[in-house]
């Protein structure tokens, strides 16, 4: 028995409340059970019932056994004067109040349902031998239950970025500009390198961007300077030109690479290799003055497509790192990554940026990443098998934030497909 069946129990009336007395006998109506509080002190406010023919309006805290309220030390606690009802599941001991009169007290477990208890036995059982708890049930869940909380995922997931993004900008002084040049440095790194890119593009002051990128050469060699991947001995060159380039704008600006973390080639395919990424980051902005302007104006997919279309640099084509040439091949952004780009940080930054605006586009985003192909990743793998295959962006996503926030952390209880499991019975 766990503490957050009995606040999903109380919080959706899933027992005989219409019955419900307390240990006392005295019959209890029930007109609201108040709302749920995620923080500190009762665990509902506000709630309103009556014992016997007197209503009452106040707090509800919830514990498995009547004996906690003394354990959490309660009995001290201001917070918890205004308890009008103590709900356990089993009545150990009898509470009073600081005037000696005791606290009204409803065990549940005289009025939850042996159908209920086998749903939320069967929900939890062997749950540390799944992937998931509820991966043999997932399955039964109908469409439109799971299709629904899908997208409330997928925007519980736009605001815990929006959350992320607030912080870029406080520490940005409110640049959206430099908080775009963060966002899409941490995702050109991809995984491997997101933190190193990330912590390069804070290092730089957003002004030396704008100045550098009216010289593509200029911008590339801050980048790969800035980031520790000029070679120590020249070995072309176009290396030994970015090195002279990197050292003038090194002293102009008086730049410094405090905090910049190792940036890593291990484990990487060559077309992700930092100096191709880097390369193609600083075309990015040369090629698109405004980067961020025309990416918040733009509506449609196409055109977003069109502005991030960009290649590295001319030596690139025949490299993936200095010194050693390659086959001639252009180095461009596939339409893959730039769906990346698009999905972790131009649709998350126009949700935070309208949403400061004052404006509700929601649903135009959605339409936007609903024509968006799903990421390839082992958790959409492992639920594609489960199910039907994700078919859009909407779905990985919110597939991501099903994982990471409820399945992996056993949050059963506050998700839509385990309630609808335990509504079964």
């Amino acid at each position: 028995m766990r503490e957050d069946f009995l606040h999903y129990v109380w919080k959706f009336k899933k027992f005989a409340f219409a019955k419900a007395h307390t240990t006392t006998n005295q019959a209890i109506t029930l007109h609201s059970v108040g709302q749920h509080n995620h923080g500190a002190g009762p665990d509902f406010f506000n709630a309103r019932l009556s014992l016997d023919d007197q209503e009452w309006a106040g707090n509800v805290e919830i514990h498995l056994k009547s004996s906690d309220w003394y354990v959490h030390g309660h009995e001290t606690d201001e917070a918890y004067d205004n308890v009008i009802l103590h709900v356990v599941w089993d009545h150990d001991v009898d509470i009073f109040r600081a005037d000696n009169t005791p606290l009204p007290t409803l065990a549940l477990k005289d009025y939850v349902s042996q159908e209920q208890l086998t749903g939320y036995k069967n929900l939890f059982a062997h749950q540390d031998r799944r992937w998931i708890p509820c991966q043999n049930e997932l399955p039964e869940v109908p469409s439109h239950i799971w299709n629904h909380w899908q997208e409330r995922l997928y925007l519980e997931r736009l605001q815990h970025k929006t959350q992320r993004i607030n912080i870029l900008l406080e520490e940005s002084n409110n640049d959206w500009e430099h908080v775009l040049f963060i966002m899409l440095a941490r995702n050109f790194g991809t995984k491997v390198n997101g933190a190193s890119f990330e912590s390069l593009a804070k290092a730089i002051d957003f002004s030396v961007i704008r100045k550098c990128a009216q010289e593509p050469f200029r911008l590339e060699a801050l980048l790969l300077g800035a980031g520790g991947l000029l070679p120590e001995e020249s070995v072309d060159s176009y290396a030994l030109q970015l090195e002279g380039e990197y050292e003038f704008v090194q002293h102009k600006f008086t730049l410094n690479r405090d905090g910049v973390l190792p940036i890593q080639f291990f484990k990487l395919r060559p077309a992700n290799f930092p100096t191709i990424r880097l390369s193609q980051l600083a075309m990015l902005y040369h090629r698109v003055p405004g980067l961020f302007r025309r990416l918040m104006k733009e509506s449609s997919l196409e055109g977003m497509y069109e502005i991030l279309l960009v290649q590295a640099s001319a030596y690139w084509d025949t490299h993936f790192n200095f010194g050693k040439s390659q086959t001639k091949r252009s180095k461009k952004l596939t339409k893959a990554f730039i769906d990346l780009l698009l999905i972790n940080t131009v649709i998350p930054l126009k949700f935070a940026y309208n949403q400061h605006l004052g404006k509700d586009d929601h649903e135009e985003l959605l339409l936007l990443i609903e024509h968006i192909k799903p990421e390839k990743n082992t958790i959409v793998q492992k639920y594609d098998d489960l199910r039907s295959k994700a078919t859009s962006a909407i779905q990985s996503q919110a597939l991501i934030q099903l994982k990471n926030e409820y399945c992996s952390k056993h949050q059963c209880l506050q998700c839509s497909v385990g309630n609808w499991l335990m509504g079964k019975g």
